[in-house]
Protein backbone atom coordinates (compact mmCIF):
# COMPACT_ATOMS: atom_id res chain seq x y z
CA UNK A 1 0.00 0.00 0.00
CA UNK A 2 1.06 3.78 -0.77
CA UNK A 3 3.23 4.68 2.21
CA UNK A 4 0.74 7.45 3.01
CA UNK A 5 -2.66 6.51 4.05
CA UNK A 6 -4.23 9.74 4.11
CA UNK A 7 -2.07 11.84 1.15
CA UNK A 8 -2.78 15.82 1.30
CA UNK A 9 -6.01 17.01 -1.21
CA UNK A 10 -3.65 17.95 -4.12
CA UNK A 11 -3.03 15.04 -5.19
CA UNK A 12 -6.77 13.85 -5.64
CA UNK A 13 -6.64 16.88 -8.31
CA UNK A 14 -3.46 15.54 -10.33
CA UNK A 15 -4.93 11.60 -10.31
CA UNK A 16 -8.29 11.11 -10.46
CA UNK A 17 -8.03 8.22 -12.80
CA UNK A 18 -9.25 5.06 -11.23
CA UNK A 19 -10.55 5.97 -8.04
CA UNK A 20 -13.84 4.79 -6.43
CA UNK A 21 -15.63 7.30 -4.25
CA UNK A 22 -18.07 6.02 -1.53
CA UNK A 23 -20.64 8.56 0.40
CA UNK A 24 -21.29 7.06 3.88
CA UNK A 25 -23.39 8.34 6.58
CA UNK A 26 -24.68 6.97 10.09
CA UNK A 27 -26.98 7.57 12.24
CA UNK A 28 -28.78 7.75 15.58
CA UNK A 29 -31.95 8.47 17.05
CA UNK A 30 -31.57 8.99 20.84
CA UNK A 31 -28.04 8.54 20.43
CA UNK A 32 -27.80 6.13 22.01
CA UNK A 33 -31.33 4.32 20.44
CA UNK A 34 -32.11 2.68 16.96
CA UNK A 35 -29.31 3.18 14.67
CA UNK A 36 -28.37 2.79 10.74
CA UNK A 37 -26.01 3.57 8.02
CA UNK A 38 -25.94 4.35 4.36
CA UNK A 39 -23.58 4.56 1.54
CA UNK A 40 -23.70 5.22 -1.79
CA UNK A 41 -20.64 4.07 -4.11
CA UNK A 42 -19.44 4.96 -6.94
CA UNK A 43 -17.51 3.47 -9.89
CA UNK A 44 -14.41 5.81 -11.29
CA UNK A 45 -16.60 6.88 -14.24
CA UNK A 46 -18.93 8.56 -11.75
CA UNK A 47 -21.95 5.49 -12.04
CA UNK A 48 -23.26 4.03 -8.92
CA UNK A 49 -22.77 0.49 -8.31
CA UNK A 50 -23.89 0.12 -5.16
CA UNK A 51 -26.00 1.37 -2.24
CA UNK A 52 -25.54 -0.11 1.26
CA UNK A 53 -28.11 0.24 3.91
CA UNK A 54 -28.33 -1.56 7.56
CA UNK A 55 -30.18 -1.48 10.71
CA UNK A 56 -27.61 -1.59 13.89
CA UNK A 57 -30.32 -1.70 16.71
CA UNK A 58 -29.46 0.85 19.62
CA UNK A 59 -26.36 2.06 19.03
CA UNK A 60 -24.57 5.70 18.99
CA UNK A 61 -24.17 8.35 16.53
CA UNK A 62 -20.17 7.55 16.19
CA UNK A 63 -20.73 4.01 16.28
CA UNK A 64 -23.04 4.15 13.12
CA UNK A 65 -20.30 6.03 11.37
CA UNK A 66 -18.01 3.66 11.73
CA UNK A 67 -20.10 0.90 11.06
CA UNK A 68 -20.60 2.67 7.74
CA UNK A 69 -17.11 3.22 6.86
CA UNK A 70 -16.01 -0.63 8.09
CA UNK A 71 -19.17 -1.51 5.47
CA UNK A 72 -17.76 0.93 2.45
CA UNK A 73 -14.03 -0.56 3.11
CA UNK A 74 -15.22 -4.70 3.12
CA UNK A 75 -17.18 -3.72 -0.01
CA UNK A 76 -14.49 -2.13 -1.92
CA UNK A 77 -11.80 -4.97 -0.90
CA UNK A 78 -14.72 -7.75 -1.94
CA UNK A 79 -15.11 -6.18 -5.24
CA UNK A 80 -11.63 -5.11 -6.48
CA UNK A 81 -12.19 -1.57 -5.61
CA UNK A 82 -8.46 -0.67 -5.10
CA UNK A 83 -8.62 3.13 -4.68
CA UNK A 84 -11.10 4.22 -2.38
CA UNK A 85 -11.80 7.94 -1.13
CA UNK A 86 -14.57 7.99 1.46
CA UNK A 87 -16.74 11.00 2.01
CA UNK A 88 -18.39 12.00 5.68
CA UNK A 89 -19.92 14.47 7.49
CA UNK A 90 -18.15 12.93 10.51
CA UNK A 91 -15.16 15.41 10.89
CA UNK A 92 -14.75 13.67 14.31
CA UNK A 93 -14.32 9.87 12.83
CA UNK A 94 -12.33 11.43 9.64
CA UNK A 95 -9.97 13.09 12.22
CA UNK A 96 -9.31 10.04 14.10
CA UNK A 97 -9.02 7.87 11.18
CA UNK A 98 -6.08 10.55 10.08
CA UNK A 99 -4.66 10.27 13.21
CA UNK A 100 -5.39 13.73 14.37
CA UNK A 101 -7.58 12.68 17.40
CA UNK A 102 -7.44 9.99 19.13
CA UNK A 103 -10.21 7.05 19.86
CA UNK A 104 -11.21 7.48 23.05
CA UNK A 105 -14.48 5.58 23.33
CA UNK A 106 -13.84 2.09 24.08
CA UNK A 107 -16.86 0.80 22.05
CA UNK A 108 -15.25 2.57 19.13
CA UNK A 109 -12.04 0.91 18.73
CA UNK A 110 -12.32 -2.32 17.58
CA UNK A 111 -14.36 -0.90 14.85
CA UNK A 112 -11.79 1.67 14.09
CA UNK A 113 -8.94 -0.92 14.03
CA UNK A 114 -10.80 -2.81 11.75
CA UNK A 115 -11.40 -0.11 9.28
CA UNK A 116 -7.90 0.14 9.40
CA UNK A 117 -6.69 -2.83 8.65
CA UNK A 118 -9.21 -3.02 5.86
CA UNK A 119 -7.85 0.87 4.61
CA UNK A 120 -4.25 -0.94 4.30
CA UNK A 121 -5.27 -3.47 2.40
CA UNK A 122 -6.04 -1.25 -0.42
CA UNK A 123 -3.63 0.46 -2.80
CA UNK A 124 -4.73 3.77 -1.98
CA UNK A 125 -7.38 5.32 0.80
CA UNK A 126 -8.42 9.03 1.20
CA UNK A 127 -10.90 10.29 3.66
CA UNK A 128 -12.38 13.85 3.65
CA UNK A 129 -15.33 15.67 4.91
CA UNK A 130 -18.24 17.22 4.08
CA UNK A 131 -20.73 18.94 5.42
CA UNK A 132 -24.43 17.14 5.87
CA UNK A 133 -25.59 18.66 2.48
CA UNK A 134 -22.97 17.12 0.30
CA UNK A 135 -24.15 13.38 2.08
CA UNK A 136 -27.88 13.56 1.03
CA UNK A 137 -28.40 10.08 -0.44
CA UNK A 138 -26.37 8.37 1.84
CA UNK A 139 -28.01 10.45 4.87
CA UNK A 140 -31.36 8.84 3.28
CA UNK A 141 -30.39 5.51 3.18
CA UNK A 142 -29.38 5.39 7.11
CA UNK A 143 -32.53 7.07 7.79
CA UNK A 144 -34.16 4.72 5.21
CA UNK A 145 -32.18 1.65 7.59
CA UNK A 146 -33.41 3.17 10.85
CA UNK A 147 -37.13 3.03 9.93
CA UNK A 148 -37.22 -0.41 9.01
CA UNK A 149 -35.50 -1.48 12.10
CA UNK A 150 -37.87 0.99 13.74
CA UNK A 151 -41.00 -0.86 11.99
CA UNK A 152 -41.79 2.31 9.78
CA UNK A 153 -43.64 1.93 6.16
CA UNK A 154 -40.87 1.99 3.32
CA UNK A 155 -41.20 4.16 0.20
CA UNK A 156 -42.39 1.91 -3.15
CA UNK A 157 -40.18 1.73 -6.44
CA UNK A 158 -36.74 2.27 -4.91
CA UNK A 159 -34.31 0.51 -7.10
CA UNK A 160 -30.46 0.69 -7.35
CA UNK A 161 -29.08 1.70 -10.58
CA UNK A 162 -25.86 -0.28 -10.09
CA UNK A 163 -24.94 -3.67 -11.71
CA UNK A 164 -25.84 -6.98 -10.53
CA UNK A 165 -22.54 -7.69 -9.29
CA UNK A 166 -22.38 -4.91 -7.47
CA UNK A 167 -24.90 -5.77 -4.72
CA UNK A 168 -23.43 -5.05 -1.52
CA UNK A 169 -22.28 -7.68 1.06
CA UNK A 170 -21.51 -7.70 4.89
CA UNK A 171 -24.93 -7.82 5.83
CA UNK A 172 -26.26 -4.82 4.38
CA UNK A 173 -29.22 -4.23 2.39
CA UNK A 174 -29.27 -3.63 -1.51
CA UNK A 175 -32.13 -1.47 -2.22
CA UNK A 176 -32.30 -3.32 -5.89
CA UNK A 177 -35.21 -4.92 -4.11
CA UNK A 178 -37.86 -3.24 -1.73
CA UNK A 179 -35.92 -4.46 2.13
CA UNK A 180 -38.66 -6.17 3.97
CA UNK A 181 -40.73 -4.40 6.60
CA UNK A 182 -40.14 -6.11 9.95
CA UNK A 183 -43.38 -6.85 12.42
CA UNK A 184 -42.99 -4.69 15.53
CA UNK A 185 -42.78 -7.36 18.99
CA UNK A 186 -45.58 -7.24 20.93
CA UNK A 187 -44.64 -6.37 24.61
CA UNK A 188 -46.60 -5.62 27.59
CA UNK A 189 -45.96 -2.97 30.56
CA UNK A 190 -47.18 -2.19 33.34
CA UNK A 191 -47.88 1.35 34.59
CA UNK A 192 -49.81 4.44 35.79
CA UNK A 193 -51.38 7.26 34.57
CA UNK A 194 -51.38 10.54 36.29
CA UNK A 195 -51.70 13.76 34.79
CA UNK A 196 -52.31 12.35 31.55
CA UNK A 197 -48.62 10.88 31.50
CA UNK A 198 -47.87 6.83 32.08
CA UNK A 199 -45.29 5.93 34.13
CA UNK A 200 -44.06 2.74 33.93
CA UNK A 201 -43.82 0.13 37.32
CA UNK A 202 -40.99 -1.05 35.33
CA UNK A 203 -38.61 -0.99 32.24
CA UNK A 204 -39.04 1.75 29.89
CA UNK A 205 -40.14 2.43 26.51
CA UNK A 206 -37.83 2.74 23.73
CA UNK A 207 -38.35 5.96 21.29
CA UNK A 208 -40.61 5.67 18.05
CA UNK A 209 -43.02 2.89 19.16
CA UNK A 210 -46.81 2.85 19.20
CA UNK A 211 -48.05 2.35 22.53
CA UNK A 212 -51.58 1.09 23.18
CA UNK A 213 -53.14 1.50 26.50
CA UNK A 214 -55.19 -0.70 28.25
CA UNK A 215 -57.37 0.13 31.19
CA UNK A 216 -58.28 -2.12 33.98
Amino acid sequence: MNSSLFPEMGSQAAETRGWFVAHCDGGSRGNPGPAGYGAVIEDPQGHVVARLSEYLGKQTNNFAEYSALVAVLDWAIKNGAKRLRVVSDSELMVKQMKGLYKVKNPGLIPLWEEAKRHATKLDRFEMSHTLRGGNQEADRLANEAMDRGMGKKQPTGIRDQGSDSAVPQYGSVSLQEKAPIPKPTRQIFEGLVKDGVVHLIEGELPDGILVKVIRE
